[in-house]
């Protein structure tokens, strides 16, 4: 379909929480497919909705390695998260050219509504865990970098915008 552009970083819509789906339609649909064409285009293993303007608490997830295997999630929520954490370099695309490693739990089992409207709990691992919990801190209005120190993440922010004028 569409491959849509990331609101840059300090854009307003990335700092608020996204609107709840109250149910699955054409439009949604249409607006998961541009979110996995602009995932793909990065390339990425997730986006959500806000990142490209949509305050509606929308995301996908592809962390397959043979990709095309995207999950849709909408009103996605965590019910579990496990006690051993993982370690992974995060980033984004609204704020490029800058990476950091996080620490976030390694499973996580999330509600959400799925492409059909069922309401689904899933159980996600690894890299596929990392990434809806990433995707769940845009929804919430949270970026990856809130999650370091303040004086690491002013190093960060300071060497995006150098990087990207």
């Amino acid at each position: 379909m569409t491959v849509r552009l990331c609101l840059p970083w300090p854009d307003k819509h990335l700092r608020k929480r996204a609107e709840e789906v109250s149910d699955i339609t054409e439009d949604t649909l249409a607006l998961w497919q541009d979110m996995i064409d602009t995932m793909e285009a990065m390339p990425g293993v997730g986006l959500a909705a806000n990142q490209i303007g949509v305050l509606l608490r929308l995301a996908v997830v592809d962390g397959s390695s043979e990709r095309g295997r995207a999950v849709r999630l909408a009103n996605p929520e965590i019910l579990h998260a496990s006690v051993a954490l993982r370690e992974h370099e995060e980033a984004s695309p609204n704020l490029p050219g800058v990476s950091s490693k996080i620490k976030r739990p390694r499973a996580v089992t999330v509600r959400y509504m799925d492409e059909t409207g069922a309401t689904v709990e899933r159980d996600f691992v690894g890299i596929e865990a990392t990434s809806v919990q990433h995707q769940i801190d845009h929804l919430n209005g949270k970026m990856y970098f809130d999650n370091l120190s303040k004086v690491k993440r002013d190093i960060l922010i300071r060497k995006a915008k150098k990087l990207n004028g």
